[in-house]
Order: C-alpha cells, then sequence, then structure tokens
C-alpha cells in the first residue's frame, strides 16, 4: 500500500501583502497529481489544514476541492487539527465524509481514534492524533501522572494499547524534539527551544510502538531521531526563513509487516520564494534579474537610503514582499542600548536620536511631520520620563 504523507498546507495564508489562492489551487493540483501517477491509497493531513480558526471562503473551497477530488479517486484520506485550526470548523461534516473514506479528528476525548486501512493482502491501523493540551487529557485520564505536554501524549499512547505485532502509523500535529531527555531536535533544522508557536516539546522516543510517524508543525521537512518519525514540512514556502528549505511530500510504501520505504517527492511552486541581496543598482540590473514573476525578499547593502526601493523593486519584482537595509548604519544601530537613547526623552527627540543612529544625519521637518502623524495614527502616546 502507498500513502502519501503531506501537513501545515495553511490554507488561505498570505505571504505580506499578496494573496496565495492561486499558488495554494496549483499545488493541491500538483499534489493530486502526484496520488494518480503514484496510485496512492491514502493521505496523511498533519494538521494546520487552514492558516486561520476562522478560514476564509477561499480556504474552505480549496480543502473542498481537495478532499473531493480524492473521494472520486477512491483514495482514503486521514486528517487531524493542528494549533491553526479550528475544531469544530475542521471536523463539521466528519460523520458524512467518513462514507467517502475521510476519516477527521480534531479532538480528543479520551480515545486515540483509529482506523484499520486494507490494500489487498496489506494491513495498516491509522490513528490520529489532533493537538491537545496537557488541561484536555488530564480531564479524561485523571489517574495519569501528567505534570507536562510529554507526559500528557505518552498517557494517551499507552491508554491505546497499540498492538506492535501489526503495521501502526500515527498522524500528529505536535512539536517532537530527541528523546525525553535530550534537549536537541534532531534533523535539519535545530530549535533551541522548549516549545514552538502554542505546541510544547516531547521525546520522539514516545512513538516507538509505531512503525511511521506522520508529523505536522515544523514546516521545515526533516526527520526526527529515527527516518520513521518525520516531519513533511509545509509544501509551500510561507517565511524567509524557508527560502532554502527543497519543499517535498513523503511516500510511505508498506509491505507485509513493518517494511517500510519512504521516498521524498519534491513539490514545485508556481512562484518561488527567494532571498536576494545587494545594491539595488546590481540587482536590478538586466543581467541579474531572473524569475521576475517570484516572491521577493530584498536586502539592499546601498550606504544611502533609496528613496521609494519598494516602489522601484516592484517595477522588476511585482511581487517583492519585504525590503530591508544591512550596512555600516544597521550594524551599528544593533549595538545600541535602546533603554538608554530613551531614557526621560521625548517622541521627538527619541525619533531624533534613532534616526542619527540609523543614517548618521538630521531628520528633516518634514519627515518628522510624517512621524508625528504615523503615530497620531496608530494611537501612540509618549510621556517623557
Amino acid at each position: 500500500m502507498k500513502l502519501m504523507h503531506v501537513g501545515d498546507l495553511h490554507l488561505g495564508r498570505s505571504l505580506g501583502d499578496f494573496d496565495l489562492t492561486e499558488d495554494q489551487e496549483y499545488l493541491l493540483d500538483q499534489l493530486l497529481d502526484i496520488v494518480e501517477k503514484q496510485s496512492v491509497d491514502a493521505v496523511l493531513i498533519a494538521g494546520d489544514v487552514y492558516d486561520k480558526a476562522i478560514p476564509s471562503e477561499a480556504a474552505t473551497r480549496m480543502l473542498d476541492y481537495f478532499l473531493s477530488n480524492l473521494a472520486k479517486r477512491n483514495v482514503y484520506v486521514y486528517m487531524v487539527s493542528g494549533n491553526h485550526d479550528s475544531d469544530e470548523r475542521l471536523k463539521f461534516g466528519s460523520n458524512l465524509f467518513e462514507t467517502n473514506h475521510i476519516f477527521i479528528s480534531t479532538k480528543y476525548d479520551g480515545n486515540l481514534y483509529k482506523q484499520t486501512l486494507k490494500v489487498e493482502k496489506d494491513e495498516a491501523d491509522i490513528y490520529l492524533l489532533p493537538f491537545v493540551k496537557a488541561s484536555q487529557v488530564r480531564h479524561f485520564l485523571p489517574d495519569a501522572k501528567i505534570e507536562s505536554y510529554d507526559d500528557a501524549v505518552r498517557a494517551i499512547l499507552d491508554k491505546a494499547d497499540i498492538d506492535v505485532s501489526r503495521n501502526n502509523v500515527l498522524v500528529a500535529h505536535q512539536f517532537v524534539m530527541g528523546k525525553s531527555e535530550d534537549p536537541k531536535l534532531s534533523g535539519s533544522e535545530s530549535l533551541g527551544t522548549q516549545s514552538v508557536g502554542t505546541v510544547e516539546k516531547i521525546g520522539y522516543d514516545c512513538f516507538d510502538r509505531f512503525d511511521y510517524v506522520a508529523l505536522g508543525h515544523i514546516h521545515s521537512p526533516q526527520q526526527v531521531g529515527r527516518r520513521e518519525v518525520r516531519y513533511s514540512g509545509s509544501p509551500l514556502k510561507y517565511s524567509l526563513s524557508e527560502v532554502n528549505n527543497e519543499k517535498s511530500v513523503s511516500l510511505l510504501t508498506i509491505s507485509g509487516e513493518g517494511k517500510i520505504e519512504i521516498e521524498l517527492l519534491p513539490i514545485r511552486p508556481m512562484r518561488n520564494v527567494r532571498h536576494v541581496k545587494g545594491k539595488i543598482k546590481d540587482l536590478l540590473d538586466k543581467a541579474n534579474i531572473t524569475a521576475p514573476e517570484d516572491f521577493i525578499y530584498a536586502t539592499l547593502t546601498d550606504e544611502e537610503i533609496v528613496s521609494d526601493a519598494m516602489g522601484i523593486f516592484r517595477q522588476v519584482y511585482p511581487n517583492t514582499v519585504k525590503i530591508d537595509y544591512d550596512n555600516s548604519h544597521t550594524r551599528e544601530i544593533e549595538q545600541v542600548d535602546i533603554s538608554k537613547i530613551a531614557k526621560n526623552r521625548s517622541f521627538d527627540e527619541l525619533i531624533g536620536d534613532f534616526y542619527r543612529q540609523m543614517y548618521g544625519c538630521e531628520i528633516s521637518e518634514e519627515e518628522m511631520d510624517v512621524m508625528r502623524m504615523v503615530a497620531g495614527e496608530a494611537g501612540v502616546l509618549y510621556e517623557a520620563g
């Protein structure tokens, strides 16, 4: 049997000022093509299906399109909610969906949801663990000793009484690091933190009874500990931090008992996300311009601020998301102790000092008027002292 693992679709997301609906529609069609060409039997969707708890009309339409097309192909779907999803909205119609082999788990109710997938002679038990909080688990398992998020997940899995003689697959939306005593995250991305977003860390060793764990939450594709515990990563680049990611989906082939092959299938976006750096003249030189339709983050190294840099850039790269600077002024300001600047200063003095630190000259009265107007519109009130 073949299973495709995806996660963090974030349907309805935007990138800066840009709507990503067309890009996400293009992505979903690409996923459907993979399903068709690879003869996929089931799709595992590991949470953060929507980008917001109250999804847009476009987002719900895209999910309907994706699930309907999978159902038409008689492909099974196993989906969990993530911390971006609304439990109620994602599970709406779930009982009806099950008649079309679309299984959704959005809220832990004291039992780990399980379905058995049968494809010819092969079988696999698919378990669904949505995003949970330790307080939720304590409510249903009052006798379990739960002091942390890791304890909560282990209590859920212990209660499930998993038969290790069978092929067991878990779909989950969690922040998984090294073993519970190891603070480092295995794989390609190191996260020196105890949580990401609202999700606290758990150790990958709590999944030892599963042959494969389809994870969502981290946007970089990577394994955690052993190769069978994987983040598929988001299939599109949603931030500057992801520009160097090679996006993919995981294709699992399960045969016999516990024999799993994992293949990473590349995803090609309609428009890539890129980071360019240099002087504006060089970046916009005709000889250096490539893929002008891409989403661009630009870092300018010009010593002087370029007037209307965004307008100039968007004449060549219309999907420029953000422009910042890396020069002697910005490097100097990084070393400034802001608390010393702010002490007993008026708004005009603060802005003046900031301007001098950034640009090495005095702010003009016209520019100060603009800053006062912006501060007023933002509702900023500053009192000296």
